[in-house]
């Protein structure tokens, strides 16, 4: 049991879990769609990036990448860059390729793709690789206070 999963439980939040064989080393979000036979579209991945403002949490499809100025933008900060991966897995208690957007260390800001309410769930990590939650994009935005923007491309 992964501290996302318990904390999506605490929460009472509609979720399910949808577990894999990870035999990847990178590209988890595309792994993980090809594994779980859905569109990478659906798969988001959770990215983190910071700048002078701190870190900021993205999470955008799986098939694509993150547009830094529009997250910019969009969390209100001037710059960003994405952060090392060994920086982020200190940052938020979770291995790369497992990390979720639920139950980080500290609560960070969240930006989610808009492209996320065209599903009527996305599946972002669950803690640990292999292991993939499916929730609706509101769940994501409510529990998070996530923004929602246009950031992926």
């Amino acid at each position: 049991m992964t501290p996302a999963i318990l904390f999506l439980e605490k929460q009472k939040a509609t979720f399910t879990q949808h577990q894999y064989e990870c035999t990847t080393l990178d590209d988890f979000g595309a792994h993980a769609a090809e594994q779980l036979q859905v569109p990478p579209e659906q798969v988001f991945k959770t990215l983190l990036t910071e700048g002078e403002q701190g870190p900021v949490v993205a999470l955008v499809p799986s098939s694509g990448k993150v547009n830094l100025k529009r997250l910019a933008k969009a969390a209100g900060v001037k710059k960003l860059d994405m952060m090392p991966p060994a920086k982020a897995e200190r940052l938020t208690g979770y291995k790369v390729g497992g990390i979720s957007p639920f139950a980080q260390k500290k609560r960070l800001p969240t930006v989610l793709d808009a492209s996320a309410s065209h599903y009527p769930c996305v599946l972002v990590s669950g803690g640990k690789r292999g292991l993939s939650v499916a929730v609706a994009a509101e769940v994501v935005q409510n529990l998070l206070g996530a923004v929602v923007a246009d950031i992926a491309e």
